[in-house]
């Protein structure tokens, strides 16, 4: 099975229990839409999780993207590796104590893209044509990829095209409840990933303690929340 998600913000306990609610093995893939940084308390410890994970695909977010901009600044002003991981650690107040270099060589290995013959899964957005197509995404750049503004709208719909996963902006912040939101092709059942104009996979969850996952063999969202008001 291949599972999706997006925006996890540092929420490690969260994101373990999303696992082990949805029964995560090693024989199943993980792939993870970005920003898996910031926000909660966990960044590193979480990032060290993911980058543990054979079965893992990661993909920078504008988060990640921002931190590596951080640092090839520092790499540009100084020699002293020392000073620049003390500043790297710095950058991550709750545990960034725990950032060692090969975990900041794995940030600078994350994909921007991941594509499969059923869908395309970005961070912000995909690049689109005057028609709504889909434009070729190994010519789009690092920064449409993880800051794009206009894919998140409900109107915008990829025509004649793979499913695109992405995240990036919390679903709660377009008025809808902190869920996945899925865009359902006309006519379509709705069990297939083919079935899907995109999904958008940012429930939130340093805002709302909410945290999803799509999978993508028959189509299925869950969520676990920490918040009450939510369902405990």
């Amino acid at each position: 099975m291949t599972y999706v998600l997006s925006d996890i913000h540092g929420e490690y306990d969260l994101f373990c229990r999303l696992m082990e609610g949805v029964g995560f093995s090693d024989s199943d893939t993980l792939i993870s839409c970005g920003d898996m940084i910031e926000k909660g308390k966990d960044s590193i410890r979480l990032s060290k999780l993911l980058f543990s994970m054979k079965n893992a695909v990661l993909l920078a977010g504008n988060h990640e993207y921002a931190f590596l901009k951080y640092y090839w600044g520092l790499m540009q002003t100084t020699q002293d590796y020392d000073l620049v991981l003390t500043k790297l650690r710095a950058y991550f107040p709750d545990d960034g104590d725990l950032l060692e270099w090969e975990d900041v060589d794995r940030f600078e290995a994350l994909l921007y893209y991941f594509e499969t013959e059923d869908f395309l899964c970005v961070h912000a957005g995909a690049p689109l044509d005057g028609e709504g197509r889909i434009l070729p995404v190994e010519n789009a750049s690092c920064e449409q990829l993880v800051y794009d503004r206009k894919f998140k709208d409900p109107s915008v719909l990829p025509k004649e095209g793979k499913c695109v996963f992405f995240g990036h902006t919390p679903t709660v912040n377009l008025g809808f409840p902190p869920r996945i939101r899925c865009y359902k092709r006309e006519g379509r059942r709705g069990d297939r990933v083919e079935d899907y104009y995109k999904v958008h996979l940012d429930t939130g969850t340093w805002i709302s303690g909410v945290l999803g996952c799509f999978r993508t063999a028959d189509a299925r969202c869950f969520h676990v929340t920490k918040n009450p008001r939510f369902g405990g």
